[in-house]
């Protein structure tokens, strides 16, 4: 009798060292699951305070729009200087300061007396301000901190490098369960903030927004590992002007020498494209529904409805990529077409007036959205060696602060310009595609095996100091062998 055998796992090159995937990785992974829900969790859920903040300062929309996009902005920008500070002193140091920055800067903004001291607070001003968002005279100065969107700057990028160091076979899984939480806090800080908007008004919901915020604190104690990046191994101890050899120093700590090589460049580009349309239907899915003939409840729970399946979808594909099936470049490049359909099939449902159509897209949308949202970064530790992951991960988010803002003013001077949303939902998923044909072009891409691993740094035995690395990621303190490295 012929016994059936399970198919043999995909084979990783031997020459590529693995994460615990397991153990105290999982601890982490609960702590990544609570930061990044007070980083893109309050983001997400500033809108509350949308209404009361035109009323009380008497500004325009637009002006108040600005707070939440220079947030996310601040937190993209200022990436790569986290990943810096990540590999030039602790990560632990660093996570626990951005979690008390985003604190500080919450229970300052509280206090706020006018539009540019929530600039200064929970965003960033950008330019000189307009004179009616000066200070009342009679007003003490204000202070200016640094934003909330500095402080996660020194959250996101080192959690999601902890966690990509932890995990190997697991790892798209792990990202899959801690960016869930995204969905997860949206859901449950929405009817939170309204709460606290209806006993303490804006100013007392902000302070407790301060106090929440501080929790990435603790969150940040739990990373056991003293993070050390190999690159003060590059730059090479010569005589030499002070200034030029501090500058290769910085370099080598923000990973510059990444833009040199092909591969990233290519997937920065590809994601960049991606991220250009990506946010859009989550800035005007309401609007549309409304447009559509959707009463405000219906175009509100379409969002609700896309964010639980952005929540499905995220934990879904991160178990779905585990299995080893598939290569995880095709994967994802399947869900970067798949949410440009998507995309294009949101006002295309909704012109005959059916209200299911418009549900089932957004639902499909959001299911897509949130499986490619998952394991795109997973990408990044097999394209250039985990103990670049930091680096690599904070000049991405650099590139796409700059795309990102783009995607708003566009699909809005469409809007303007055409009357509907037709033309801007359909501009934003044929970036998907063009986001999806540049990851074809990467190094590999119709092989149906994984490429070898990136070549280690000269000078430097990359298997062993990535090993001890990991030991140190587990707890152990083994003695360095200083004639390997």
């Amino acid at each position: 009798m012929a016994v059936l055998k399970r198919p043999a796992r995909r084979q990783r090159p031997p020459e590529e060292e693995e994460g615990p995937d397991g153990g105290w990785g999982w601890v982490l992974v609960g702590a990544m699951f609570v930061s990044i829900s007070l980083v893109f969790g309050l983001l997400r859920s500033l809108g509350v305070f949308f209404v009361e903040l035109v009323t009380h300062f008497d500004q325009s929309a637009q002006s108040i729009s600005w707070i939440s996009s220079t947030s996310l902005a601040t937190q993209q920008f200022f990436s790569p200087l986290g990943a810096a500070l990540c590999n030039a002193y602790d990560t632990r140091a660093v996570v626990m300061a951005g979690g008390c920055l985003a604190g500080l800067g919450f229970i300052l903004a509280s206090q706020a007396t006018c539009l540019a001291h929530l600039y200064l607070t929970i965003g960033l001003i950008t330019g000189t301000v307009r004179s009616r968002c000066l200070c009342y005279r009679s007003d003490p100065p204000h202070p200016h901190p640094l934003p909330p969107g500095f402080g996660w700057s020194l959250v996101f990028t080192p959690m999601i490098a902890t966690i990509m160091a932890n995990f190997t076979r697991r790892r798209s899984l792990a990202l899959g369960l801690g960016f869930s939480s995204i969905g997860v806090s949206s859901f449950a800080f929405n009817p939170l903030f309204q709460l606290l908007l209806q006993e303490y008004a804006w100013r007392g919901a902000l302070l407790v927004l301060g106090g929440l915020s501080l929790n990435i604190v603790p969150c940040g104690a739990l990373i056991r590992p003293k993070r050390r990046s190999k690159a003060p191994a590059k730059v090479e101890a010569e005589a030499g002007p002070p200034r030029a050899s501090l500058l290769r120093r910085v370099a080598g700590y923000m990973e510059l020498s990444l833009l040199r090589e092909r591969p990233y460049v290519t997937f920065v580009l590809g994601l960049a494209l991606l991220n250009v349309g990506y946010f859009v239907p989550y800035f005007h899915l309401v609007a549309h529904g409304r447009r559509a003939g959707c009463s405000q409840l219906q175009a509100a729970f379409v969002m609700s409805a896309a964010g639980a399946a952005d929540t499905l979808g995220r934990v879904a594909s991160g178990w779905f990529s585990d299995l080893g099936v598939f290569r995880l470049l095709h994967i994802v490049t399947g869900w970067m077409v798949l949410v440009g359909v998507s995309m294009m099939l949101l006002p295309v449902s909704s012109l005959g007036g059916s209200y299911p159509a418009l549900m089932a897209a957004s639902v499909f949308y959001g299911f897509c959205a949130g499986a490619l949202a998952s394991i795109m970064l997973g990408l990044l530790p097999p394209l250039v060696g985990v103990e670049r992951t930091m680096g690599a991960l904070g000049l991405l988010q650099l590139i796409e602060s700059i795309t990102g803002l783009l995607g708003g003013p566009l699909s809005g001077f469409l809007r303007d310009v055409t009357g509907d949303y037709l033309a801007s939902f359909l501009v934003s998923g044929g970036f998907m595609f063009l986001g999806a044909l540049v990851m074809t072009t990467l190094p590999h891409f119709f092989s149906c095996t994984d490429p070898p691993p990136p070549q280690t740094r000269p000078g430097c035995h990359g298997d062993k100091g990535l090993q001890l690395e990991m030991d140190q990621m587990n707890g152990s303190n083994p003695e360095p062998n200083k004639a390997e490295c």
